[in-house]
């Protein structure tokens, strides 16, 4: 898979854990196991922090593991801080370290009132010809990939577009209803809400490239929505996305507070 496109997997994965909770100052943590057609390939651990303030800090953790380590060894650290508003979080700061075999590379996104102000990659990339430029108005009324999958009790969770911007990446998703499932883990049981997710590229990305065409044109992308015990939210514990290799599940498996 590109290098792209794992970052692309990696944003897909912070974006399960966050999960508000009540105003006091509460730790809630989940844990995940990242699968390529029924082989393990990740896994990962996140921490959310609310404080009495309405401030909240989202800390993660992605590391390779199974097969996946045995081609190359692959880690991120992610965080996102920003401030709970109108029963939303609002993202200050975005930042992902994404690490594979020897190369680094660190994305760093800031926002000011849904808009991004700054957006930096470090080192700079060497951009081909083909490239499709984030543009000015790409920026506005942008949600980060984190938060921006975070949605009160009360929101009509599938009947809506986000646009998310991972860093390098503006993209929408558009989600349509198919029902719910049962789902049951470690600190959950009950139903989910299942939303069909049809992925359109928007800008910061090579045109032509196979990962993203692939994805772009399929109808098998979902995200299962959980309400956290915690608080009156819905946030994902469960996406699948259709990949040329096979498809990659993302699975909560362990899903609660932080005593």
């Amino acid at each position: 898979m590109a290098h792209s496109g794992r970052r692309i997997s990696i944003s897909a994965i912070a974006a399960l854990f966050a999960i508000p909770v009540s105003a006091a100052e509460i730790q809630h943590r989940t844990v995940y196991r990242v699968t390529l057609a029924g082989l393990p390939i990740a896994r990962a651990a996140f921490l959310t922090q609310i404080e009495d303030d309405h401030s909240y800090k989202i800390a993660g953790d992605i590391k390779s593991a199974g097969l996946a380590d045995l081609v190359k060894t692959i880690s991120a650290t992610t965080s996102v801080t920003g401030v709970v508003r109108n029963d939303r979080l609002q993202a200050l700061k975005y930042s992902l370290y994404y690490k594979s075999g020897k190369k680094a590379r660190v994305y760093e996104v800031n926002y000011r009132n849904g808009d991004i102000i700054s957006a930096t990659t470090t080192p700079p990339p060497k951009r081909p010809k083909n490239w499709i430029d984030v543009t000015p108005r790409d920026m506005r009324s942008v949600l980060d990939p984190i938060s921006g999958l975070v949605f009160t009790g009360d929101t009509k969770i599938c009947s809506q577009t986000l646009p998310i911007f991972d860093g390098e990446t503006r993209m929408d998703l558009v989600l349509s209803p198919k029902g719910d499932e049962d789902f049951s883990t470690d600190g959950f049981k009950g139903k989910a809400v299942v939303c069909g997710v049809r992925f359109v590229p928007r800008s910061g990305y090579k045109k032509g490239r196979k990962d993203i065409d692939y994805l772009s044109k399929s109808d098998r992308m979902e995200i299962w929505f959980a309400k956290s015990d915690a608080a009156n939210v819905y946030a994902p514990v469960y996406v699948r996305i259709p990949t040329e290799y096979g498809m990659v599940t993302i699975t909560a498996v362990k899903y609660g507070s932080v005593s």
